[in-house]
């Protein structure tokens, strides 16, 4: 069995209040020297079989068409725990 990650963030221009939320929050509960925080979501799919190209191109498919937003997220897929098979893909 094969494990994709999909990570989605914000794209850079789009405003992330979430984000802005936490870094606020981070010196009032004493954290101090971080100057970005950007939130975003992960999905671990597991799909049948080893890791190929077949399986991972539906894996794209599927975080373009309802994973992610393309008009204001980016998103990245990786088959975990494996770097050679399938390898990383940024949309």
């Amino acid at each position: 069995m094969a494990r994709y990650v999909v990570d989605v963030m914000p794209k850079p221009e789009i405003l992330d209040p979430q984000g802005k939320a936490v870094l606020g929050a981070l010196p009032r509960l004493g954290f101090a020297g971080v100057t970005e925080v950007r939130q975003g979501k992960r999905f671990e799919l597991e799909i049948e079989g080893e890791a190929s190209e077949a399986s991972l191109a539906e894996v794209i498919q599927m975080a373009e068409t309802l994973l992610s937003n393309p008009v204001i997220e980016d998103f990245e897929v990786h088959v975990e725990g494996d770097d050679a098979a399938g390898g990383k893909h940024k949309a």
